[in-house]
């Protein structure tokens, strides 16, 4: 049995016009393969479900909040199969605690731990095509539990996996990955195939194709993805592993962030654990900390210690640093005025120069570095906001993504 599986996000299933043609999608695939269906919501249908919990109160119950957040997948779901029995396919929309889909960890954060086949298979078997409800799942408990924003692609991933697919297909509103947001940068070029170590990189450092989690998971079990467009029928981005891929490129894209804030703890009485002892409520409270810079002052004393948040963890963060008993500081400053601007390519690992390539190319745009941070593949640094176009475009001409 020859399985593929696609997964359509938001915008594709954003109307019903939309939703009719995801449905002839669909079935072109039928005539060759056994299709498994993954649908986001509508687009605005979580973000609306997620504002309604926030008028009911600003700490409203995570459990709460899984069960909320998850209708929109059933009234998208609903609404395809829907469509396809209409066009005389048979089909059905399934929930995951239908099926069942069991997650492991965090409400809000959970992660899918094992798929029950046995029903979709049969399903499959029938000549069905079976409808799946991503982002969601159940936990021992039968409670349900969402895997993040995002977190169709994840489910995709993993449906992929347990049921051993030859493909997976992620349809979205863009014609693949790019070398940079297009948005940002006209001249922004497709990429044809790029590695799982570097889309990993992109999706964590702004990239909003696919999320993280979803690219790590398709990285553990060696499934391919093809990323491209439900508006469009022309050739995508296969992300892939990287001995299937032939680049002459040094750097393979560029992202950035929006929504980032620094924080400066001043004058911290430095002492073995005091890291830990600033990091580890922060992470208690799903605080996502990035950057991290530390200056130890000349006599050993006292350290400054920088790091950058998301902004809307701002608040959160300055109220659980000012309760902690365990550090010692003289002052917090914090800037909301700042982005992170990210290079990404394996082909750095084995050229000299790239760093100072591209701490040139910005210098010779006056674009002050504040943070920098590095791993094999990626150099990442921390600039102002209003630089950020400019500072992609410099460095997309620096290293010719143009081409």
């Amino acid at each position: 049995m020859k399985i593929i599986v696609l997964k359509f996000g938001g915008t594709s299933v954003g109307s019903i016009d939309r939703i009719k043609r995801v449905a002839k999608i669909i079935k072109s695939y039928s005539k060759k393969y056994k299709v498994i269906v993954l649908s986001s919501a509508m687009s605005g249908t979580t973000n609306k479900l997620i504002n309604m919990s926030r008028k009911i109160s600003k700490s409203f119950p995570d459990h709460e909040y899984d069960t909320l957040v998850s209708a929109g997948e059933q009234i998208s779901c609903s609404l395809l199969s829907g469509q396809l029995q209409t066009i005389g396919i048979k089909s059905k929309s399934w929930m995951a605690w239908q099926i069942p889909i069991l997650t492991e960890g965090k409400h809000k954060y959970s992660r899918i731990k094992f798929i029950n086949k046995s029903k979709v298979m049969k399903y499959l078997r029938s000549g069905g095509i079976p409808i799946i409800a991503g982002f969601q799942g159940i936990d021992k408990n039968l409670n349900i539990t969402t895997i993040g924003r995002g977190g169709s692609d994840s489910s995709a991933i993993m449906v992929a996996k347990f049921f051993k697919a030859e493909r997976c297909v992620i349809y979205t509103d863009v014609e693949g990955v790019y070398s940079t947001d297009p948005n940002k940068l006209n001249s922004a070029k497709k990429i044809k195939n790029i590695s799982y170590e570097e889309m990993l990189e992109m999706a964590s450092l702004g990239s909003k194709v696919m999320q993280a989690h979803s690219i790590q998971d398709a990285r553990l079990n060696r499934i391919d993805i093809e990323v491209k467009s439900s508006f469009v029928n022309k050739i995508g981005t296969l992300i892939t592993k990287r001995k299937n891929i032939i680049n002459n490129k040094i750097i393979t894209g560029i992202s950035s962030t929006d929504n980032d804030s620094k924080v400066t703890l001043l004058g911290v009485k430095d002492r073995p654990g005091i890291a830990a002892a600033i990091f580890k409520p922060l992470s208690e409270n799903s605080i996502n900390v990035d950057m991290v810079v530390q200056n130890i002052s000349s006599d050993g004393k006292e350290t400054d210690l920088t790091f950058t948040i998301k902004s809307f963890d701002l608040a959160k963060t300055k109220k659980i640093i000012n309760k902690n008993k365990n550090i010692i500081f003289k002052r917090m400053i914090f800037d909301k005025n700042v982005s992170k601007v990210s290079i990404i390519g394996v082909g750095m690992v084995t050229t000299p120069g790239v760093t100072f390539r591209m701490f040139q190319a910005l210098a010779k745009k006056k674009i002050n570095i504040e943070v920098i941070s590095t791993s094999e593949i990626k150099i990442s640094v921390l600039i102002k906001s209003t630089k950020v176009t400019k500072a992609i475009k410099a460095l997309h001409t620096e290293f010719d993504l143009e081409k």
